[in-house]
């Protein structure tokens, strides 16, 4: 058996000619395009280049772009004033802060001053309160992008046993939320790098999300044959980075998104999905 790929960088690309669509709309009605923010605080090439990429993103779907870049020994005041002028700049639909930060620098507290509406990477603790409600609000961008895949490869999620391997906030813990939704119906078991048994509960699911950055946590034999799995771990080696899936798992995977190529572009065409979304939310507000 080799494995169907889930292309995320095919999907991704689909996304956002949809989403360039809506950006025209919302451009002509308003004689604005919507905006995303970026805050980077210091010099790390890996954030740099992330970073530039969202942005090239967003010169593809026509949104526009805001740069707020400061040294890594930028004080908290220096970027909470950047956060400030943010939240108050009617250009800005949206906006994300790089993750890490410097050491010095407290990522839950930038996290939280930044207003909720504006959070383009959905994981203010608002808006995951908001999240394990019900309520809506802008989702997390790599969980989400792991739900359109499947949906866009039609994997059945309705009654299906999803295991999540990974309790990060970023993707492990809010996944759950999204799949168990009425609209995904899944059944979601959470595992973790301390889980016993873990090949068990892996081969008890028909779709493995693997994030726990622990490479080549998942093998082939730990698999259901035909099971739809999607590597989201990342861990940088000196061979590069290495996902959570090791690669003979193709041989018995019915669907494979791999890494990369798989969730990551999704993750990008989430963002712009929230910046356009907000800036939806505002126009049916006026």
């Amino acid at each position: 058996m080799t494995a169907q790929l889930l292309d995320g960088k095919a999907t991704a690309a689909d996304l956002r000619r949809e989403l360039a669509e809506r950006v025209a709309k919302l451009t002509a009605n308003s004689g604005r395009p919507p905006g995303l923010g970026t805050v980077l605080v210091g010099d790390d090439p890996g954030s740099h280049a992330y970073v530039a990429g969202k942005h090239r993103d967003c010169a593809q779907v026509g949104i526009a772009s805001l740069r707020r870049e400061l040294p890594a020994d930028a004080s908290r005041q220096q970027v909470e004033d950047v956060i400030d002028e943010l939240n108050a700049d009617p250009a800005c639909t949206g906006y994300i802060v790089q993750l890490p930060l410097p050491r010095h620098l407290d990522g839950g507290a930038v996290l939280e001053r930044m207003d909720p509406a504006k959070d383009a990477d959905g994981l203010h603790p608002v808006n995951l309160g908001r999240l394990a409600l019900g309520v809506e609000a802008p989702l997390p961008c790599t969980p989400r992008g792991i739900v359109e895949l499947l949906r866009r490869y039609e994997v059945p999620l309705a009654g299906a046993r999803v295991c999540v391997i990974g309790r990060g906030v970023t993707v492990g813990r809010p996944i759950g939320l999204l799949l168990t939704r009425r609209s995904e119906n899944a059944t979601v078991t959470l595992c973790h790098t301390g889980t016993k048994g873990l090949a068990w509960h892996v081969r008890e699911a028909e779709i493995v999300v693997a994030a726990a950055g622990s490479p080549g946590l998942i093998t082939k034999d730990m698999l259901r044959p035909g099971a739809a799995v999607l590597d989201v771990g990342v861990t940088r080696t000196e061979r590069g980075l290495v996902g959570d899936v090791h690669p003979e798992a193709a041989t018995v995977a019915g669907r494979l998104a791999p890494m990369p190529g798989g969730v990551g572009p999704m993750t990008r065409a989430m963002l712009l999905a929230n910046v356009v979304e907000a800036a939806e939310r505002n126009a049916n507000a006026v």
